[in-house]
């Protein structure tokens, strides 16, 4: 694909060189600095002033004004010419001699020094020798497979190496100790100093002219077979890929990131980045083309022209233009050893940028949102393309010269609605992916505030998320979008995002009334109820809890029973006033005693009262409606009693008068055993329910944490109820006879033996009887057990005093108490297992006792 990276410009035509002398033709050139040198075939040598001239048009010319004509001694074609600007010296071929002569005079030196035999020769730009004052030259020498080397000084030159090799050498390169050489039939790497060689590859000289040329460090350039222009380093590998050329080249320059290649018709300009033509230039009749510097210089044999490169800048504006975008980037990257660093960076990620735009105006999101990223773009020169969506109080303004060639997304899609929906969605992955990243960082406001307005248009579910979590989105612009789009939950969110929870809860309630219509949540009331819940504004709990509770008293009781933990501990909520309150709502009045009873355990009377007698009326108010049993009557019971029965704090005997005349015996008998009139209980359960399991179920948790001899007590009377009664009633028998044999543990079996009917069989009583047993020598063993392991440990401890007595305690004034470090002044000491003897007074003092202990701790730990 076609760039344009030179133009061709004239610089010394023919009138110039020549004049009406048809017979000259150009047979080499050579550039250094400003001055151009001319060899021609009649052994001439010209000398111009070369000086390039920018006009505003920006078109390139050059002025070359003519120095010197200087004929040779020799009228034989000039081979070569090689300026060694160090020494003021121009090397010139002609007739197989290289001499000397000043650069600016052309007059050979006058020691007369010269190298004699050569073919060809260059020089070593990569100079082994170190001394500034001389250049290193290499010669293809008349001799039969010879090259020399020499060393050239301003004066003198001096020969310093003979190389032979296996063929007649063509062409030859030198970079170090390297030598790149083309021989008869193949093209190889050879260290002159070591001797070592390398095959390349093969190619024929006879079908086609070599070209070996220096391009880098260590690295060359070579004509290879198939027309490809071969890269080779000194170690005999391509660290590049080849370039596609003519067949029939004839010579090739390097211009980076360039290799220019001449042929009988064109120039060719090919890449080294992506090896591919970039450009073609009809040029006939050219034989020349070397780069000097930086300048790329072609002839002809009547005239020189120069290749200006066009500055990498446009080139790739010229590429972006065209929307080729990969070739801009990889021109890009390979324009970074041209350009200084910081200019490059900055170049490099406008670049970047303009690529992205130009992906994204092609829907190759992917691709855009990593140029992008690595552009480092300001993700506002994105937003901007969208209509309306940054905020009325952005002060940004688009990028000079601008990125992109559209004014808005509108343009950019034609009006194309499902790209715009596409560019949309774009936007919106974009920016939720830059929101949290240092992308955002100084215009956070003009991101969520996009993003919000794109969720809230595209009905997007992430619209809540956004706002939900931590955000900037600014409130002015926000609350009129999500108006505009019907968004009123959202909006809400939106102003508890900014602290204004009244006005929120003023908007959802007025959706939850009908005042507005927005479907975000079905469960809005909910939502209002847990978001009171966590609210730490109490004046705004308080002047909705009416609403709450007249929508729905047992849910909206939730503002005041689930209040974070923190907000319980401190009591925040002073629960009379909240009683006062729910004293309209029954339903609701009752989950909140239950939560201050049941939950909290709150040990006031009062609340167990009150608890209590609310449960009693509504069983009553149940029970009067003369209705089957209800599971709400079972449910309400169920919890009277399980009150009546956990709790000690309730007014007993005012439950019990308001009891009284009812059916609710089961309650009665609960409060009696509360009053520990347990007779009048177990009456109740046994003779007026006949509930002999309660009965037995009153017993065990009437005595829980009592002791054993208060439940066999209780136990005792149930007893006695089933055996005294009037009637001899056989159910009652039986009820006793299971209650001792369930129970034989809480029982004291002599004590019921003596109660028992004479008339009760021992097969009646066996289990009973079996259990009491086991139970008696149970207790009896495990008494023997512990009065043994009394016994074994006061044995221990006489033992352990004898074993004390038997140590003989020295005492002398010299003896130090180990607790205060003073000496003894009576016989009075403690003596410590561990042998240490401390005064009385300090083993009395408690602390330091301890510190006793802790550092003269025994085995045993006692004294």
């Amino acid at each position: 694909m076609s760039v344009k990276a030179f133009k061709l410009v004239p610089a010394v035509e023919r009138e110039m060189l020549m004049g009406e002398k048809t017979r000259i033709n150009i047979e080499c050139i050579e550039c250094c600095g400003k001055n151009l040198y001319i060899g021609t075939n009649d052994g001439s040598i010209y000398h111009f002033l070369l000086e390039e001239r920018n006009s505003p048009s920006e078109k390139t010319s050059f002025s070359v004004t003519k120095q010197l004509h200087k004929y040779l001694s020799v009228r034989k074609a000039v081979g070569e010419l090689k300026a060694a600007s160090a020494l003021n010296r121009l090397l010139v071929l002609c007739d197989s001699t290289i001499t000397l002569v000043n650069m600016m005079n052309l007059e050979p030196i006058p020691t007369g020094a010269r190298i004699k035999g050569a073919v060809t020769f260059t020089l070593n730009e990569n100079p082994v020798n170190g001394d500034p004052f001389c250049v290193e030259v290499c010669i293809v020498s008349v001799k039969r497979r010879t090259i020399q080397l020499f060393l050239v000084y301003e004066d003198r030159v001096q020969i310093v190496k003979e190389v032979f090799t296996q063929e007649q050498p063509c062409a030859v390169a030198v970079d170090g100790h390297y030598l790149c050489l083309a021989l008869t039939t193949q093209y190889i790497i050879l260290n002159y100093n070591t001797g070592a060689s390398q095959d390349l590859f093969p190619y024929s000289s006879e079908e086609r002219r070599p070209i070996v040329k220096r391009i880098g460090r260590e690295e060359f350039l070579l004509a290879g077979p198939g027309g490809l222009g071969m890269f080779a380093t000194v170690d005999g590998i391509s660290q590049r890929a080849p370039v596609h050329w003519s067949e029939n080249v004839i010579g090739a320059a390097l211009c980076f990131p360039y290799v220019v290649a001449l042929d009988e018709e064109f120039i060719t300009v090919h890449s080294m980045l992506d090896q591919q033509q970039k450009q073609t230039l009809a040029f006939k009749d050219g034989h020349i083309l070397q780069d000097f510097e930086g300048k790329v210089i072609v002839a002809t044999s009547k005239g020189v022209y120069i290749l200006v490169p066009l500055p990498l800048e446009r080139q790739i504006q010229d590429l972006l233009a065209s929307h080729r975008v990969e070739e801009a980037l990889v021109l890009a990257k390979g324009a970074r050893r041209n350009i200084p660093k910081e200019k490059f960076q900055v170049m490099y990620k406008r670049i970047l940028q303009q690529a992205g735009f130009i992906q994204f105006a092609q829907l190759q999101f992917l691709e855009a949102k990593e140029l992008f990223r690595s552009g480092q773009l300001d993700v506002r020169e994105l937003i901007s393309l969208y209509p309306f969506l940054l905020p009325a109080s952005s002060s940004f303004m688009r990028s000079h010269p601008p990125l992109h060639e559209y004014a808005d997304l509108n343009q950019l899609t034609q009006g194309d609605h499902e790209k715009m929906a596409k560019c949309k969605r774009f936007l919106m992955s974009y920016l939720n992916e830059v929101r949290s990243t240092d992308v955002a960082n100084g215009y956070k406001e003009d991101v969520d505030t996009a993003l919000l307005k794109l969720y809230a248009e595209a009905n997007h579910e992430s619209l809540l998320d956004l706002l939900v979590s931590e955000n900037f989105c600014l409130l002015t612009d926000s609350a009129a979008w999500l108006e505009k789009h019907k968004k009123y939950f959202a909006l809400g969110l939106l102003y508890h995002s900014n602290g204004q929870d009244a006005a929120a809860l003023q908007l959802w309630i007025k959706i939850v009334n009908g005042d507005v219509q927005d479907s975000t949540r079905t469960d809005l009331y909910e939502y209002i109820v847990d978001f009171l819940t966590s609210c730490s504004d109490h004046e705004l709990v308080w002047k909705y809890a009416e609403w709450l509770l007249q929508r729905n008293e047992e849910i909206g009781v939730h503002v005041f029973t689930r209040r974070p933990q923190e907000e319980e501990q401190e009591n925040s909520f002073n629960p009379d006033d909240v009683m006062s309150c729910l004293n309209k709502y029954p339903k609701s009045l009752v989950k909140y005693l239950e939560f201050l009873v049941l939950e909290r355990r709150i040990q006031k009377e009062k609340y167990h009262t009150h608890l209590a007698v609310l449960y009693l009326e509504k069983v009553l108010h149940l029970k009067s409606l003369e209705t089957e049993r209800s599971e709400e009557l079972v449910d309400t019971q169920a919890k009277l009693q399980s009150l009546l029965r956990k709790s000690d704090l309730y007014r007993a005997y005012f439950i019990l008068d308001k009891i009284s005349g009812s059916d609710l015996h089961m309650e009665c008998a609960i409060l009696y055993g509360k009053l520990e009139e347990h007779d009048k209980a177990l009456h109740i359960l046994v003779h007026v329910l006949k509930d002999f399991a309660a009965a037995e179920d009153y017993c065990v948790w009437n005595s829980e944490n009592k002791g054993i001899p208060y439940r066999r007590k209780l136990f005792h009377m149930l007893l006695m109820a089933y055996l005294n009664s009037s009637s001899a009633e056989r159910e009652l028998v039986m009820a006793a006879v299971d209650l001792l044999n369930s129970h034989a543990a809480d029982f004291d079996a002599a004590l019921v033996l003596q109660l028992l009917p004479d008339s009760w069989s021992v097969q009646l009583l066996s289990s009973f009887l079996t259990g009491a047993m086991r139970e008696s020598i149970h207790a009896q063993r495990m008494s023997q057990i512990a009065l043994g392991l009394a016994k074994t440990e006061n044995l221990i401890y006489k033992h352990e005093k004898v074993k004390l007595k038997g140590h003989t305690t020295v005492l002398s004034d010299r003896k130090l108490c180990q607790v205060c470090q003073t000496p003894f002044c009576e016989p009075a000491f403690v003596r410590y297992p561990n042998g240490s003897v401390v005064h009385t007074h300090c083993a009395a003092n408690r602390l330091v006792t301890s510190n006793t202990n802790h550092h003269f701790s025994s085995s045993s730990g006692r004294t």
